[in-house]
């Protein structure tokens, strides 16, 4: 158990622009767009001893590069009512817009329908940004996904739909799937039963089925009313909540003014009477009780699945599997050993194998996001040490013989999550780079490294004007021609 607010997690304090980076190295002329990178930040001084790393206020960092040249670099941190306030500027529901909620979104930045969007799950707004970071606006398309929507969209390449599960306690026993098509209006959504209130943090998605992941993460009544909440009431408060959590759906008009969690203690924790389970819900469907559920056996749990498929009697999935997060340390994932892991599903017995796949440590996987809900080859990961406070390497994985390259960047640094991005849209899988942000902890500089996605050697290196705390996803956002 360390601290999410030193070393290499520790806040920066300024917003910046900088033009006309420095390059080490040839950036490839064909990139042209904007690398951005989210994580918490904090606004405010929390308290080491409670503060859980997921809760922390969101901080976008960008580089634009073109040309061959890196343009410029800028940081914000995300709006909302917590963030403004402290900023001391307007929020967007002062400015005649939606209401954005307690600490801002912190977990993925992506593009899509031509709007940049930074993503939050658990109930929180998620909020447009404009193409130099600043927000703009809440993001829930069009007022069609009220009371939060998720960290983890997954596009499907082939129909250019963005499908998605959010979680809530106050959905009480469902989760909900949405899809949204490309012109950014919902065209789906369900309410699916699950077995009480879980962390879903992600799912996955294949030609024909939307994969559930239940498993035994699950909300807190005790966590969620420890801040905030006067130590007389808590009982009270607790005793509220857990009549609530996996028994009553509460309306979406209250459900959107339930109060957030603010940055701290995070009210999720790790539930050993909570069976884990894996469910497939039938793309074809209307029907959300439609879903078939298969017993995993043992207890675990998983943020970053890397991909999966299926044909007509098995579905694949390769996933990073934790032992177990939140039991021993609630601070966030420390003690669940992740592994890549494959995991078969047959589609006529509905029995379910467990394959590990690498022994290494690993989190963050990613693949070339054409092949999403196809068959797939290569992915990346970070790896390192036995949790997300070490890592500093970054793997090249093969779907059939394990970790193929590894890129060691010193027991000093700090590695983020890559991406992959094509030399060119008909590229064959896997030709083209792999960027994401290294920082060198001895000296206090991030540079944005990219490298040849299959030997993982270095192409080129943009240094940053400030160093960037270890966040969660980072994407490439190409610019529109």
């Amino acid at each position: 158990m360390g601290s999410f607010v030193a070393d290499r997690f520790a806040p920066v304090r300024r917003e910046l622009v900088e033009l006309n980076l420095d390059v080490r190295g040839v950036i490839p002329d064909w990139l042209d767009g904007r690398y951005l990178r989210i994580g918490p930040n904090p606004v405010a001084d929390v308290a080491p001893e409670e503060y859980n790393w997921f809760t922390g206020d969101g901080m976008v960092h960008g580089i634009r590069l073109c040309d061959g040249d890196a343009l410029w670099y800028r940081n914000r941190w995300v709006d909302s009512e917590v963030t403004s306030r402290l900023l001391d500027r307007t929020s967007p529901d002062e400015r005649g817009r939606s209401a954005l909620h307690g600490p801002s979104a912190n977990t993925n930045v992506i593009g899509f329908s031509g709007r940049t969007l930074a993503l939050v799950e658990g109930g929180t707004a998620c909020a447009e940004l404009s193409d130099d970071l600043e927000t703009v606006d809440v993001c829930d398309f069009g007022g069609t996904v009220r009371g939060g929507y998720t960290g983890h969209p997954v596009l499907d390449p082939e129909t250019g739909e963005l499908h998605a599960v959010s979680y809530h306690f106050g959905r009480g026993n469902t989760v909900q799937y949405t899809v949204i098509g490309p012109d950014g209006r919902l065209r789906c959504k369900m309410a699916i039963p699950v077995q009480g209130s879980p962390m879903m943090h992600a799912f996955s998605l294949t030609r024909d089925y939307v994969v559930l992941y239940d498993l035994p993460v699950t909300f807190d009544p005790r966590s969620a009313t420890h801040v905030g909440v006067p130590r007389p009431l808590r009982p009270l408060a607790q005793l509220a909540l857990s009549s609530i959590v996996g028994r009553v759906r509460i309306p979406p008009m209250i459900l959107n003014r339930v109060p957030r969690i603010p940055a701290g203690r995070f009210p999720y924790r790790w539930n050993p009477d909570y069976s884990a389970r894996v469910g497939l819900l039938p793309r074809s469907t209307s029907n959300p009780a439609a879903v078939t559920w298969t017993d995993l056996g043992r207890p675990c749990y998983v943020f970053h699945p890397m991909n999966a498929h299926n044909d007509d009697r098995e579905l694949v999935v390769d996933l990073v599997v934790h032992e177990r997060v939140f039991d021993a340390d609630p601070l966030g994932p420390t003690e669940g050993q992740p592994r890549l892991e494959r995991w078969r599903i047959d589609l006529v017995t509905g029995s379910l194998r467990r394959d590990r796949l690498a022994d290494e440590h690993m989190e963050f996987p990613r693949i070339d996001e054409r092949r999403a809900t196809s068959t797939f080859r290569y992915g990346w990961a970070v790896g390192g040490t036995d949790d997300v406070s070490g890592e500093h390497q970054l793997l090249r994985t093969d779907a059939a013989a394990g970790v193929a390259a590894r890129r060691d960047f010193g027991n000093h640094s700090a590695v983020g999550e890559f991406s992959f991005v094509p030399s060119s849209p008909a590229a064959p899988e896997g030709d083209g780079i792999v960027m994401g942000l290294v920082t060198d902890l001895a000296e206090s500089v991030t540079e944005l490294r990219i490298l040849d996605a299959q030997s993982l050697e270095d192409v080129a290196a943009v240094r940053l004007p400030q160093r960037v705390p270890a966040g969660f996803h980072g994407n490439w956002i190409q610019q529109p021609h």
